[in-house]
């Protein structure tokens, strides 16, 4: 790589405390983590890998659907997210992607209900350049109001696309019926009245930056081969000056729920009907099993060894498959048993199938063996999509972005291995019960005219 600019040393010795020294790689995870938090808050987390000439640079910013607290303004992290790619005075909108494009580098982002992720993927030889890039726009982004309209209408058309889908509006009814006051209410993408009333939030959008995009709310994750020494202090260098500071928001507690609740969405267009049960859940922690917990549970009750996968996919052929979207939630959310049904007649015979799987459980009645094979399963299959440095970095973001320390896939790694058949009957007949429960139905035009499918 080419020669960085590196700063005195002198200059390094406030923002190295003892906590930032390098910590050992172990048997749940097998990089090597250098995490240093900068004085204006910003952390930053190095990984070598053994990737010659290759390295991942990614940012996780703390803030997704489930900081939309006011009215009208949701979807915004999401739209943010377009956003962040207009520009800045020393570098126009184009030309970040001109220079990362003549070096190779592979650029995207993602917005989750809890965390928006930017990921640059590519060779070490441009990473000077590419972190002087990501340091400027970050701290200086800019954009005209003209620019901003554009966006916001290319947005509203990217919501179009997805409602085009039933997928959108099972997971809308889904949310609005579950939560009744936490923003898990709304999706990623908002309320489809809020998205349609962007273009007139120019104001908002600049506010929504300075509120978010703070270095105590941000963090670096560098993924690959470079000098460290040389890496940290250009980071130093390049966002040392930004000051902008971090801001807090009173996210509503969602009461308990205190009776099961139904839903109900007729999808004018044939597709396959589906059946949802979704039971509340607690939020992913560093400092707790239940992440691990409800991995475990989502394979053990459907996964392909388990009976209700047998039965209904493989003998009876009465469900098209079977799903359980188990991703990681800062705050309470829910653990989702998603049935795709090959006909509605089916559908008692399916919900019946389900709850007698959970209802064992809850029981009591546990396979060991196959929790432990399950864990395994998990745990290893985990590590092994950790191929390249941008898996490392994304897996490393996710984690942290929605638990909070830089290491917590780690943590989450070894609860992986802990978990019980005893603490997965504990969580049945916890949250897996009657009065927690949200039944969602979706009924396509053919079958409500009593087609096959």
């Amino acid at each position: 790589m080419p020669r960085l600019l590196p700063l005195l040393l002198m200059l390094l010795a406030p923002v190295l405390p003892a906590a930032a020294q390098p910590q050992e790689a172990s048997r749940f995870f097998p990089y090597t983590l250098k995490t240093t938090r900068l004085p204006n808050g910003l952390t930053v987390v190095r990984v070598p890998f053994n990737s010659p000439g290759i390295v991942a640079y990614v940012t996780a910013v703390r803030v997704g659907s489930r900081n939309e607290v006011e009215p009208g303004r949701t979807g915004f992290a999401h739209f943010f997210e377009h956003m962040m790619f207009k520009g800045t005075k020393a570098n126009p909108e184009g030309q970040r992607e001109r220079i990362l494009g003549g070096f190779g580098f592979d650029d995207n982002a993602f917005t989750t209900d809890d965390i928006t992720v930017y990921q640059v993927y590519g060779p070490t030889a441009g990473l000077q350049q590419l972190i002087g890039l990501e340091a400027d726009r970050f701290q200086n982004l800019t954009y005209s109001e003209p620019s901003f309209q554009t966006e916001a209408l290319a947005v509203l058309g990217e919501y179009h696309k997805n409602a085009a889908s039933p997928n959108l509006k099972l997971e809308e009814s889904l949310a609005k019926t579950a939560f009744t006051r936490h923003t898990y209410q709304h999706t990623t993408l908002g309320f489809y009245e809020d998205v349609q009333a962007m273009p007139k939030a120019y104001a908002y959008s600049r506010a929504f930056f300075e509120r978010w995009y703070t270095p105590a709310n941000t963090t670096l994750f560098i993924v690959g081969d470079f000098d460290d020494a040389q890496v940290l202090a250009e980071v130093t260098k390049q966002y040392g000056a930004w000051s902008r500071k971090a801001t807090t928001v009173t996210i509503p507690t969602e009461p308990a729920q205190q009776k099961a609740r139904t839903v109900h969405v007729d999808w004018p267009q044939p597709t396959q009907p589906r059946h949802v049960l979704a039971w509340h859940a607690p939020a992913a922690r560093a400092d707790t099993a239940d992440a691990a917990i409800m991995a475990v549970l989502a394979e053990y009750l459907i996964g392909d060894t388990s009976p209700a996968y047998k039965e209904l996919v493989l003998e009876k052929q009465l469900v098209e498959s079977l799903d359980v979207y188990t991703t990681p939630h800062r705050d309470p959310y829910l653990f989702p048993i998603d049935a795709t049904l090959q006909d509605e007649k089916h559908r008692a015979a399916v919900d019946a199938t389900l709850r007698r799987e959970v209802k064992a459980l809850s029981d009591g009645k546990v396979d060991a063996a196959r929790v432990k094979a399950i864990q395994d399963h998990v745990r290893y299959g985990m590590l092994m999509d950790q191929e390249t440095p941008r898996d490392v970095a994304i897996d490393l973001a996710l984690y942290a972005g929605v638990m909070g320390p830089p290491d917590a896939l780690a943590s989450y790694l070894k609860q992986l291995g802990t978990v019980t058949p005893e603490q997965l009957t504990a969580f049945a007949k916890k949250y897996l019960v009657e009065s927690n429960l949200t039944v969602l139905t979706l009924t396509p035009k053919a079958a409500a005219a009593g087609g096959t499918k």
